[in-house]
This record gives structure tokens, C-alpha cells and sequence, in this order.
């Protein structure tokens, strides 16, 4: 049985796990099982540049924690060594991280993540690696809300053309009757 003390520091542990958990955007499980030391300071590293939290975790405590915010789904996943990384603003940059690092580290194994409260697994963690870096996809929507409105100042101008030609018209008719 252990003892009061490393009980209490298990518990709080967990609770630390727990905020962490709740207050991440996404957060993908990965085995590192293989990779050497000097490949897990460029990921480390990595990752570190993009803001992610990245760390090894224990597996009994990962489940204690994941039971308490409701990502139950991460339990059978919790076996072998296990790290785990967070993001607190940008829910798709693990995702991109991680997949990019394991197409050159085939070592490194993606087991499961989360966004925004769901779990999802390889197939779903690599679908949003493939999306496209959020400044490109905040052009596209703005360029989406500028179109529409180019239209309209397109017709208004146009329409304007189109008046500035009759009336030049009738002013080179004005201008010959008035000569003849």
C-alpha cells in the first residue's frame, strides 16, 4: 500500500492532468518507443516553437485524469510508453507536428487525440494535418466575403459605364446636329 504521501502526490498529479486536459484545445497521444534521444530534442524542440505542451506521461494516471474529463475512449490507448502533447490555442498544430515528424520517424507512433472534447483517432489526427494553415483559411473566407461584394461594385460600375456612354453619345449627336 503506499504511503499517505506519495498517495497524495499521485492525486495531485492527476488533478494537474486534469486542468491541463480541460483547458487544451487538442492534445494527440504518441508512443516515442525506438526513437533516439537526438530525434526526440528536434521534436521536442518542434513543438516547443509552436506553443505545445509535450510530455512523457504515466499511463495510470493519463487514465485517471481522462476519466475525469470524459475522454474515456483514451483508455485503451494508454499501454507502453506514452507522451503527450497539448495545445492550448491552435487545435490542428500537434496534429501537423506529429504527423509531419512520423512520415521521417516511422518510430515515433501516433496513437489518438482530441479536439474540442472529442476523441479521434490516426485517420481523423491526419485529416487535420492536412488542412491548410489557419492564415490560408482566413483568406479564403475573407476572399469569399470580398467576392460577392466586387460583383456588386462590378454591376454599380457598369451601370455608371453604361450612363457615361449614352450621354456621350447624345452629346457627339448634340455636338453634329448643332454643326450641320
Amino acid at each position: 500500500m503506499p504511503s499517505e504521501k506519495v498517495l497524495q502526490q499521485k492525486q495531485e498529479a492527476v488533478q494537474a492532468l486534469v486542468e491541463k486536459l480541460k483547458s487544451a484545445t487538442s492534445g494527440i497521444l504518441v508512443d516515442y518507443r525506438g526513437l533516439t534521444v537526438e530525434q526526440d530534442t528536434q521534436l521536442r524542440n518542434k513543438l516547443r516553437e509552436a506553443g505545445i505542451e509535450y510530455k512523457v506521461v504515466k499511463n495510470t494516471l493519463t487514465r485517471f485524469a481522462a476519466k475525469e474529463t470524459g475522454y474515456e475512449g483514451l483508455d485503451e490507448f494508454l499501454h507502453g510508453p506514452t507522451s503527450l502533447a497539448l495545445s492550448y490555442e491552435d487545435p490542428v498544430a500537434p496534429a501537423k507536428i506529429l504527423s509531419e515528424f512520423a512520415k521521417d520517424n516511422e518510430k515515433l507512433e501516433i496513437k489518438v487525440g482530441f479536439v474540442d472534447g472529442k476523441i479521434i483517432d490516426i485517420n481523423e489526427i491526419k485529416a487535420l494535418a492536412e488542412l491548410p494553415p489557419k492564415e490560408v483559411l482566413i483568406a479564403k473566407v475573407l476572399g469569399g466575403f470580398n467576392a460577392p461584394i466586387s460583383g456588386f461594385v462590378n454591376v454599380l460600375n457598369a451601370n455608371l459605364r453604361g450612363l457615361a456612354v449614352a450621354l456621350n453619345a447624345i452629346a457627339e449627336k448634340k455636338a453634329v446636329e448643332g454643326q450641320a
